[in-house]
């Protein structure tokens, strides 16, 4: 890889988290994308490559079988990389027109049913500080529909229990309230007022101090909520795969069975189109014929 690829592809990730504002995680996942492109094309120039290149790197990134949403993400990296440097004058025409993601298909997000959540919930083990703070975690993930590193990032600012309310900042900065039950904001009052200093005994609970903190007081990761996660539904068994976000979906999903609008169910995802939350009535649909299956005599 050449020099001038490595400046322009250092100019390009200052772009998208300055001009086009992605989170660091996407910014980081379109890195890797280009740079490893760049790898691929050795010191052959950017400015050489052509639609035919492109689509022989393609050809060529098929052997790693690629899911067909890394595979679109690594598409869209191109694209926008090539966009880019054609706005910049970098380039005299654009080789990534033409190159589309593959189609996806339609999977149906996992979620957890009622039962299945409080039998998650009530294996936490709460006799120890981190595991209260776990327990409330995922009290919280399944009351608003938070993403992780949403709940993550959470200062003390951003909390209004008073109107049981938290303002969370969302992939691409943007700003959103999502509400908390009062369950929810029970565990996280006592996790505050008394838990939180046995797992770090800290100065305050200032502005920007973080809610959630691990035993050496920094911010806690999104990894250790996977861990905490992991080890209760690998004791209890459970024959699903339970990720952080599977409470997302879990929450939208309850929310549709109980007749909240689409629209309302959008603002507190925080999805940017409607589209992002339609395919939680797929979910409530599939359901309910499940159910009608099940409980009508003449369903079959």
């Amino acid at each position: 890889m050449n020099e001038k690829s490595k400046r322009y592809l250092k100019e390009f990730c200052i772009y998208l988290q300055i001009e086009r504002n992605f989170s660091k995680n996407t910014v980081k996942a379109y890195n890797s994308d280009i740079l490893s492109f760049l790898v691929w094309l050795n010191e052959k120039d950017i400015s050489e490559v052509t639609y035919s290149l492109i689509r022989e790197y393609l050809l060529y990134i098929q052997q790693f079988n690629y899911s067909k949403t890394t595979t679109s993400r690594k598409i869209a990296s191109l694209r926008t990389f090539y966009r880019y440097l054609y706005r910049e004058k970098v380039i005299e025409t654009n080789p990534a027109i033409g190159v589309h993601s593959p189609k996806r298909g339609k999977n149906l997000p996992n979620f957890l049913t009622e039962p299945e959540i409080e039998q998650v919930l009530n294996n936490v083990k709460m006799d120890t500080p981190a595991g209260y703070r776990n327990r409330t975690i995922l009290e919280l993930l399944y009351a608003t529909g938070m993403r992780i590193s949403e709940l993550s990032s959470l200062n003390f600012e951003n909390l209004n229990l008073e109107e049981n309310e938290i303002k969370v900042f969302g992939k691409g900065a943007k700003e959103r309230i999502v509400l908390v039950s009062s369950r929810a904001k029970e565990f996280l009052k006592t996790y505050i007022k008394t838990v939180r200093a046995l797992i770090f005994k800290d100065d305050g609970q200032g502005p920007e101090t973080p809610v959630f903190i691990n035993k050496t007081g920094y911010r806690l990761q999104p990894q250790s909520v996977r861990s905490a996660i992991n080890e209760v539904v690998d004791k209890i068994e459970l024959p699903k795969h339970v990720t952080p976000h599977v409470f997302r979906h879990s929450f939208a999903t309850k929310l549709l069975e109980n007749g909240a609008d689409l629209r309302v169910v959008q603002e507190l995802l925080g999805h940017s189109s409607i589209s992002n939350t339609q395919i939680y009535t797929h979910v409530s649909a599939e359901r309910l014929k499940q159910t009608y299956n099940a409980a009508h005599p003449r369903a079959k």
